[in-house]
């Protein structure tokens, strides 16, 4: 009988939600009552570690030691603040990919090197563009050309800046757009 009861506490500890026996207060227990307790208490622990998906407890240490490792994480304390960041920036990044894929018109399958290939692409594409504006705009197709164009400046410049100076003293003038209609007045 006292088998039996501790039997009985056993099982309602480990598997709650099996219902009493309604003969728990009988006065007679056979062996097969209890050998059933024992089977059933069996079989649920087995369909637990058959079925469960938990891992044990220095798995999960392990794990939670791994995670602060990977993404700098002193203390426990540390580590939900730090998986949010890494969630929200992985929401981030996936919806750049997905905006970036969807400009570049590529297939969502294609994977980040590809995306950064095509990009690096364009970007020489864009630079090589870019260096022929400035070849037109300054109206030179070689380096050699800029160089003469800026050491004839170099050349110019010093002396009609020298010029004008001068001529603003003598004219005792301080502005530019006066020294025209000084001179004129000097008639």
């Amino acid at each position: 009988k006292d088998l039996h009861r501790s039997l009985r506490k056993l099982s309602l500890e480990l598997v709650p939600w099996h219902t009493a026996d309604p003969e728990d207060n009988r006065e007679s227990i056979r062996v097969e009552d209890l050998q059933f307790i024992v089977d059933a208490l069996l079989e649920e622990i087995e369909n637990k570690e058959k079925n469960s998906q938990t891992p044990s407890l220095p798995t999960l240490f392990a794990i939670v030691s791994h995670f602060q490792k990977l993404f700098d994480v002193n203390s426990l304390n540390g580590v939900y603040p730090r998986m949010n960041e890494v969630y929200t920036k992985l929401g981030e990044m996936t919806n750049a990919m997905r905006n970036i894929h969807e400009l570049l018109e590529l297939d969502r399958s294609a994977p980040p090197t590809v995306v950064v290939d095509t990009v690096g692409k364009l970007c020489d594409i864009i630079n090589e563009n870019m260096t022929e504006q400035v070849q037109q705009l300054l109206g030179t197709q070689d380096i050699h050309s800029i160089i003469d164009k800026l050491e004839e400046h170099e050349c110019f410049f010093p002396p009609f800046q020298a010029l004008i100076q001068d001529l603003l003293c003598l004219l005792e003038i301080s502005n530019l757009d006066d020294i025209l209609p000084t001179v004129q007045n000097l008639k």
